[in-house]
């Protein structure tokens, strides 16, 4: 990796998330009172997922979904958890802002690969487990490269490329595309209407 990847990289992902959330606070609190207010409960969402080198971390986001239960005690189904407030904030990508406060962390980076689910882990070829030698990212090459309409096979190998291509104007590229899908609405998020299909692993890399 060269001098970017290795020290700079992380100096812009701080100072870039440091001044968007100075700039997006107004809003943070707006979207935090609302959620507040709709799911009844915590308007965040914490999951722990594996980060660079694949050590754990708790990922947060803003909550879109509440708790609500059958009468056996079991969650309902996604779409009919989704609060109107939390079908606005997927629709407009804002239920991943609190992830600045990973990436100021250190946890994560602007762009990077997005963190999986856990239970992935043991599922990764050698290759595909290239994607956890950086610091997964908000948002990544396979993002703004179709993100829910590719296969898991398609976005590893943007994963791995990304990977092994990370420099500046790569990432500012990324950053770039991202905001102009945001804009469009795009697919850079799932929804509880058309979420990502689990990944169940393959053999298609050594």
């Amino acid at each position: 990796m060269g001098l970017y990847a290795k020290f700079f990289k992380r100096v812009f992902d701080f100072l870039f998330s440091l001044l968007a959330i100075i700039i997006l606070l107004p809003l943070l609190v707006i979207l935090l009172f609302v959620l507040l207010i709709a799911n009844k409960s915590s308007p965040f969402f914490f999951q722990q997922r594996p980060g660079r080198d694949e050590k754990i971390f708790w990922l947060v986001k803003f909550k879109s979904m509440t708790g609500a239960t059958d009468a056996g005690g079991n969650l309902l189904p996604d779409n009919e958890r989704i609060t109107a407030a939390g079908r606005f904030i997927r629709k407009n990508s804002l239920d991943e802002l609190p992830q600045l406060l990973n990436v100021l962390k250190g946890d994560m980076s602007i762009v990077g690969p997005r963190p999986l689910l856990i239970k992935y882990l043991p599922l990764y070829s050698k290759y595909q487990r290239k994607r956890h030698n950086v610091r997964p990212g908000i948002t990544g090459w396979a993002q703004v490269n179709g993100r829910n309409s590719i296969s898991w096979q398609e976005k590893f190998k943007l994963d791995v490329y990304y990977v092994e291509n990370v420099r500046f104007a790569l990432d500012i590229k990324i950053i770039l595309l991202t905001i102009k899908k945001v804009i469009k609405k795009e697919n850079i998020s799932q929804s509880a209407e058309r979420p990502m299909l689990p990944f169940k692993g393959n053999t298609d890399y050594a």
